[in-house]
C-alpha cells in the first residue's frame, strides 16, 4: 500500500502467456482475471496498468517477452503455463510471480512446498497428477474394449509429463491396459503417432495438460476422430470443440484466483506467505455427437455424472 501511495503512480502488473491473444480460451481466462481485479477495486488505467505478452505457442518468444516485462519494472507478474513461469523465474528473484495453469510447481523448481513456497513465486495448480488415474478409469468405463492407450505430450512444453504419466501407468496396470508414452515435438509427429496407434486394435488416446496440445487442439481432436480413436482430454473446452470427453477443471477459476493473489501482493503480502492452491472442483464433459461418430455409447452412469453433455 505504501508503494501505491508514493507519487500516486499506477501499480504495474505484467502477464506472460504462452498462448495466443486470439485464442478464445485465453480470452475467456483473461476476462475472468480482469473481472476479478475489478471486483477487488483494481481498474486498468485508473489505479493499475497491466502489460500483456502473448507467445502464441512459441518457446523462442517466451524468454524474450519475459525480459521485456521485467524491464518495465512491474510490481508483480502473472505467468500463464510452466514455460512462462520458468522464463520469468530466470529473470527475477525479487518481483512477485503468481503462476496459473502450472501442473507440478515443486518438481519444476518453482516452489519449495505447496504450503510454504519459500521464494518470490506462488500460484495455482491446474490439475493434480493423480487425476491421470481417473482418465484411465473413464476410458475403461466408456470404451471397455480399449487395451492400449497412447499418452500424448510435448516434452518441451510439458517437462513435467512424468507427473501424470507415472499415475497413468499405475492405474493402467490395475486395469490391464498398456500405456504407450508418446513424446512428440510437432504436429507432424503427433499425426504420425495417432496413425500408428490407430493401426493397433483396441487403442485409445489421452492428452495431458500441455500448452502444445492446447495450441494445436483442433488438429488433434480432428485426427482422433478421423482415425476413430476414443480420446480423453484434460479440459472441457476440448469437448466443446468436438472432443469425445474430458475430466479436469475450469481454468477460469485459476485466473480469478491469480487476481486475488495479485490484489494481496499489491497490498503488501509476500508470495512466500501465500500457499500454492490446488484445484477443488473437477468437471466431466461428454460429447454425444462425437461418440456416435466413433460408434461409442456412453453408459448412463457416465452421462448422469457429467457436468455438461454436448449433443
Amino acid at each position: 500500500m505504501a508503494r501505491a501511495q508514493q507519487g500516486g503512480r499506477l501499480q504495474r502488473v505484467g502477464v506472460l502467456s504462452l498462448l495466443a491473444e486470439t485464442d478464445p480460451q485465453q480470452q475467456t481466462w483473461i476476462t475472468a482475471f480482469r473481472q476479478r481485479l475489478s471486483e477487488l477495486g483494481w481498474v486498468d488505467g485508473r489505479n493499475i496498468h497491466v502489460d500483456y505478452r502473448w507467445c502464441a505457442g512459441s518457446l523462442d518468444r517466451v524468454q524474450l517477452f519475459a525480459k521485456e516485462l521485467i524491464a518495465l519494472n512491474p510490481d508483480a507478474l502473472v505467468a500463464v503455463t510452466t514455460p512462462s513461469t520458468a522464463a520469468l523465474q530466470s529473470e527475477t528473484k525479487t518481483i512477485p510471480i503468481i503462476f496459473t495453469v502450472v501442473s507440478d510447481p515443486i518438481g519444476s523448481g518453482f516452489v519449495a512446498s505447496l504450503s510454504n513456497p519459500g521464494g518470490n513465486i506462488t500460484g495455482f495448480i491446474n490439475i493434480e497428477g493423480s487425476v491421470a488415474g481417473k482418465w484411465v478409469e473413464l476410458m475403461h468405463e466408456v470404451a471397455p474394449h480399449v487395451s492400449r492407450v497412447g499418452v500424448l505430450y510435448n516434452p518441451e512444453t510439458a517437462p513435467y509429463a512424468k507427473y501424470y504419466v507415472e499415475a497413468f501407468r499405475t492405474a493402467a496396470s490395475a486395469l490391464s491396459i498398456l500405456p504407450v508414452e508418446a513424446p512428440i515435438h510437432s504436429v507432424a509427429e503427433a499425426e504420425a503417432f495417432i496413425i500408428k496407434l490407430s493401426g493397433e486394435a483396441g487403442s485409445g488416446l489421452v492428452t495431458i495438460p500441455d500448452t502444445f496440445i492446447v495450441v494445436n487442439r483442433q488438429t488433434i481432436i480432428a485426427l482422433a476422430e478421423r482415425y476413430r480413436l476414443p480420446a480423453i482430454y484434460p479440459f472441457g473446452f476440448f469437448v466443446s470443440e468436438g472432443g469425445l470427453m474430458s475430466y479436469g477443471m475450469d481454468n477460469a477459476d485459476l485466473f480469478r484466483g491469480a487476481a486475488t493473489y495479485i490484489d494481496r501482493v499489491l497490498k503488501g503480502a509476500k508470495p512466500n506467505e501465500l500457499a500454492v492452491q490446488l484445484p477443488t472442483k473437477f468437471e466431466l464433459y461428454v460429447n454425444l455427437k462425437t461418440a456416435k461418430t466413433l460408434g461409442i455409447s456412453f453408459p448412463q452412469t457416465v452421462i448422469a455424472r457429467a457436468d455438461e453433455v454436448i449433443e
